[in-house]
């Protein structure tokens, strides 16, 4: 089985109060880490959400000794609203989102998520469906590759990347996760120590942009918190600023509507240790906000 060592996962138990009971959903299960936690800590069902196919079934083994207690569901957790009322369930006792990419999506060799080896470039979180970063890098034009890099990677080096892109696949398509890194590397400009590899915004962005990563995921929130009982909880994990910006603002926003029905219980995000960071080096960037349904 494939190591999985889910983030913040003290946290957010704390938050979810599993230890209650209840029907639960995880509406990214992934691996299933965070889903094991909930039924260890008590909770009575949990409906687990995936995009991803190979992840549901490594999630099927993870939580097999509770198999009578789990469901799991091959959807998008912006479907959350689908996914219950296919089910007859109207309102939950918690949710969780732990957004962004899996051990097992960066780790699988195919995936094309990472530079560090040179595969496909897909990219995809659900592999059955859209189209591959291949397919988006051949057809984007100039403009739209240096605008989507800049905006979903925050690459001020964007419009130099989409220029050497576009001249790049007129003499041969770029189908390869290390053609693509190459590419990107040779177009910025030479500097000293970089503590990042100088594609790696790059790929965030093509990953974002392929799995539509930002879209919808406000009105995702929305829903969450319709779909919870009084004194129920959301909790979300995020890994980039650009993912957290949203949860902040619609959190927010949901505490100060007119008819508030939110209370956001943690005012700054809540990161992990330093002992979980030594522990699982992945989890240095994880961000958690909660917020609770009221009357």
């Amino acid at each position: 089985m494939i190591a999985h060592v889910p983030v913040l996962t003290t946290e957010a138990l704390q938050y979810l109060r599993a230890d209650r009971g209840g029907v639960y959903v995880d509406c990214t299960v992934g691996l299933g880490g965070h889903a094991r936690a909930l039924l260890e800590a008590g909770a009575t069902r949990v409906i687990g959400v995936d995009r991803d196919r190979q992840a549901l079934a490594v999630a099927r083994e993870t939580l097999a000794p509770w198999a009578e207690r789990v469901e799991l569901v091959h959807a998008d957790y912006r479907d959350l609203d689908e996914v219950l009322d296919q089910r007859g369930i109207g309102l939950v006792n918690g949710t969780l989102a732990d957004l962004g990419v899996s051990s097992l999506q960066f780790d699988t060799p195919g995936r094309g998520f990472s530079f560090q080896r040179d595969e496909p470039l897909d990219m995809r979180m659900d592999t059955s469906t859209g189209d591959t970063a291949a397919a988006l890098v051949a057809r984007s034009s100039e403009r739209e590759l240096a605008d989507g890099i800049y905006a979903y990677g925050e690459e001020r080096f964007s419009r130099r990347i989409a220029r050497a892109i576009v001249a790049a696949r007129r003499e041969q398509p770029i189908e390869t996760t290390g053609r693509l890194a190459a590419i990107v590397r040779r177009a910025l400009p030479r500097r000293g120590y970089m503590r990042i590899d100088p594609a790696t915004r790059t790929f965030q962005a093509l990953r974002i942009w392929v799995n539509r990563e930002l879209e919808g995921l406000d009105r995702f929130l929305e829903a969450a918190v319709r779909r919870l009982h009084e004194g129920a909880r959301l909790v979300v994990i995020t890994f980039h600023s650009l993912e957290d910006r949203i949860v902040k603002h619609t959190m927010r926003a949901l505490e100060r509507s007119a008819n508030a029905a939110v209370k956001v219980l943690t005012k700054k995000p809540v990161g992990p240790s330093d002992e979980e960071v030594f522990r699982n080096p992945r989890a240095r960037s994880a961000k958690l906000r909660a917020a609770e349904r009221l009357g």
